[in-house]
């Protein structure tokens, strides 16, 4: 019977390593190959064409969800496990739209990953028992608030930033067009971050426009 061909893209070497160990105790699969950034795990998703990719979304350069889309563009057929520490609405609606099949959160006990990797690599999807229940509740919610704002956590300035940056625009661009110094403006972004739980830029980037922000003309 052949083996499932399984890569790790994670670049936390202490929990890449425990990942490895924990492969070892799963015959059905090989080890083809560890990343560390996005970048590393397009391309030997590329190179090695595997059946299934345990994918974190904190990585440098691209981030897990951007690599995720772009593999499975590629690979339909190659199953994406996310694990992540992230459990905000918007990365796990983030993750499902890039095409993962599966989203668990780090501190998952050994028996709950190594379930979900065997389940995915069946083809099944997967969701962590806590995943799925603020998925039911964020359905729920928009079902009773059908005109409810995007970012509740955030303030209205908040989000009209948020909606510049995803247009594309620099923090000096934005600063300008809104009248706000440079250092307000960072403290801005800064806040919108930690609020969103974003990792970076691109990150909020990509949730600000899965939650369809940023498609008004800047002009």
């Amino acid at each position: 019977m052949r083996k499932r061909k399984i890569l790790i893209a994670e670049d936390h070497p202490v929990f890449r390593d425990g990942l490895v160990g924990l492969l070892k105790s799963l015959p059905e699969f090989e080890l083809v190959g560890e990343a560390q950034t996005g970048e590393e795990a397009i391309q030997l998703a590329d190179a090695e064409r595997p059946d299934l990719i345990l994918m974190d979304i904190n990585m440098p350069g691209i981030n897990g969800i951007e690599a995720s889309r772009e593999i499975i563009a590629k690979h339909p057929r190659t199953g994406i496990l996310i694990l992540t520490m992230f459990d905000d609405d918007h990365s796990v609606f983030a993750a499902m739209r890039s095409g993962a099949r599966g989203y668990l959160l780090k501190d998952a006990s050994q028996q709950e990953i190594v379930r979900a990797i065997v389940a995915v690599g069946e083809g099944e999807a997967i969701f962590s028992s806590a995943i799925a229940r603020r998925m039911m509740y964020y359905f729920d919610t928009m079902n009773k608030k059908p005109g409810a704002d995007v970012f509740p956590e955030l303030t209205a300035r908040e989000r009209e930033i948020l909606d510049w940056i995803a247009r594309g625009g620099n923090n000096a661009e934005i600063a300008k067009q809104l009248g706000i110094a440079s250092k307000t403006m960072r403290n801005y972004v800064s806040n919108i971050l930690s609020k969103l739980h974003a990792a970076d830029r691109a990150h909020a980037i990509v949730m600000a426009r899965e939650a369809g922000l940023g498609k008004r003309d800047p002009s």
